[in-house]
């Protein structure tokens, strides 16, 4: 249990940096409405990412890996469209958004590790 309130803490922290350092993310409500935000995008890479993923193998090899990051665009956008409280413009904005929550997640992870 104390994993997964840790993961959903350090997704709510990327999805806020990812809508302060992107222009077209923006991330509207409370406390509460970006842990709901943060819950349904873990829920949405834990379900349909790895379906996503297998369904563009031939495109992940074509372009070396780089079509993940279009899947996590893809994440992103999904869960715009499924609340109320996160606005993405569009697919750039979403891949751009997708690689700066993966870097904060990378970071966090990195130093919430145990030893």
């Amino acid at each position: 249990m104390q994993n997964f309130v840790i993961r959903l803490l350090v997704n709510a922290l990327a999805l806020w940096a990812a809508a302060q350092l992107v222009s077209g993310i923006s991330l509207d409500g409370g406390y509460g409405q970006i842990l709901m935000v943060a819950l349904i995008f873990g829920l949405l890479n834990a379900v349909l990412k790895p379906i996503l993923l297998i369904f563009s193998i031939p495109f992940l090899i074509l372009t070396l890996g780089l079509f993940a990051l279009v899947v996590n665009g893809a994440m992103l956008l999904i869960t715009a469209r499924l609340t109320d409280h996160l606005t993405v413009s569009g697919l750039g904005a979403a891949v751009l958004g997708s690689l700066v929550i993966s870097i904060v997640t990378m970071l966090l992870g990195r130093a919430l590790e145990d030893d």
